[in-house]
């Protein structure tokens, strides 16, 4: 039998679809399994300031559908001041928490690869990106709904481009990992993708916009990932405020990009920035079906007592690998995907 009585919850990092449906099944599946739940709200800050609320049945109803956590989220890192630790283990025993499903990506999983190891905190993690580069898991829920929405964004740009004869380049998220990028480009039938995993030949790319004109094709919609950087020249003006993890916030490849095409090739063009839109919104099947998997698995390894352990799919397994392991490496682009994209490229 298992020791653990109550039940701590907590969505760390950014938002995302899914992240509901997983705390819908974390609730059901303890309350099932004869716990209490109890919600953290707004991630590690949360566990610093003791801000917590009970999670029953009613809590959970009708969240499915919804983007976001209903519990909050915050990029605090408890690591980033000592006292906040001290704070945090005190929050720990004070609740009562006898365990914690940790919901996030490298950041928040990062922490409680740190607090099972430095402080034998009972801690499971549920992988959550929308960027899908954690490399233990096959996929991360959020993505499939990120991918979705920047493919429908392409389809959308595709007959203002036709129309106005026009070069549209579409900036979407990712951080240092091309996949949502070079999904949604496939899906949506772009003529160029431009990914972190190989720096831009600028030259190049203006060479196949040319040769689309030559053609007879007077429109071009080219798709890139907020990481990627250019080979040689100008750098992308970025805002170089850091979060509480290190990180530098990303974004301005894709104006810089429209500026150098349209300077080169002469051919009008027009920048769309996605940003936030592919984080919000209600998940598709595929998140909402992956999150609840994930939650039911988490709280089956609290029962079990296989703390340190994260949730992963492999394959159409849900499996568990240690949350160090799952946060230690970059899952970037795959090579036969990104040369599987090349062959549509101009």
């Amino acid at each position: 039998m298992t020791t653990i009585q109550q039940l701590g919850v907590l969505t760390g990092g950014g938002d995302c679809p899914g992240l509901n449906p997983v705390i819908r099944a974390v609730t059901r599946r303890a309350i099932q399994g004869g716990l209490r739940v109890i919600g953290i709200r707004n991630g590690w800050k949360g566990l610093i300031e003791a801000d917590a609320i009970p999670l029953d049945l009613n809590a959970v109803s009708g969240i499915l559908p919804k983007g976001g956590t209903i519990l909050g989220t915050s990029r605090t890192n408890p690591f980033k001041h000592p006292q906040d630790i001290g704070r945090l283990l005190q929050t720990f025993t004070r609740l009562p928490l006898d365990a914690l499903i940790a919901i996030g990506g490298e950041d928040t999983l990062g922490v409680a690869a740190k607090l099972v190891k430095q402080h034998n905190v009972k801690i499971v993690g549920v992988p959550k990106t929308i960027d899908n580069d954690l490399s233990m898991t096959d996929y991360t829920f959020g993505f499939d709904t990120a991918v979705n929405i920047a493919m429908e964004a392409i389809d959308r740009l595709h007959t203002t481009a036709e129309s106005h004869h026009r070069i549209m380049v579409a900036e979407v998220m990712g951080r240092h990992a091309g996949w949502i990028a070079t999904c949604a480009g496939i899906a949506g039938g772009a003529d160029v993708i431009l990914i972190p995993e190989e720096p831009i030949d600028i030259d190049a790319v203006c060479e196949l916009i040319k040769k689309r004109h030559a053609r007879g094709k007077d429109f071009s919609i080219v798709v890139v990932s907020e990481g990627a950087q250019l080979k040689a020249g100008k750098d992308v003006v970025t805002e170089k405020s850091r979060d509480d993890f290190g990180h530098v916030r990303l974004g301005g490849i894709g104006h810089l990009l429209g500026s150098l095409i349209e300077e080169r090739t002469g051919f009008e063009t027009r920048v769309t920035v996605l940003g936030y839109l592919q984080r919000g919104g209600s998940p598709t099947a595929f998140d909402r079906i992956l999150g609840t998997r994930f939650g039911v698995k988490a709280v089956e390894l609290v029962l079990a007592g296989r703390f340190g352990q994260m949730v992963s799919l492999r394959g159409n397994q849900i499996v568990d690998v240690s949350i160090e392991a799952g946060v230690g490496t970059l899952k970037t682009v795959d090579n036969d995907l990104y040369a599987l994209a090349k062959v549509f490229f101009g």
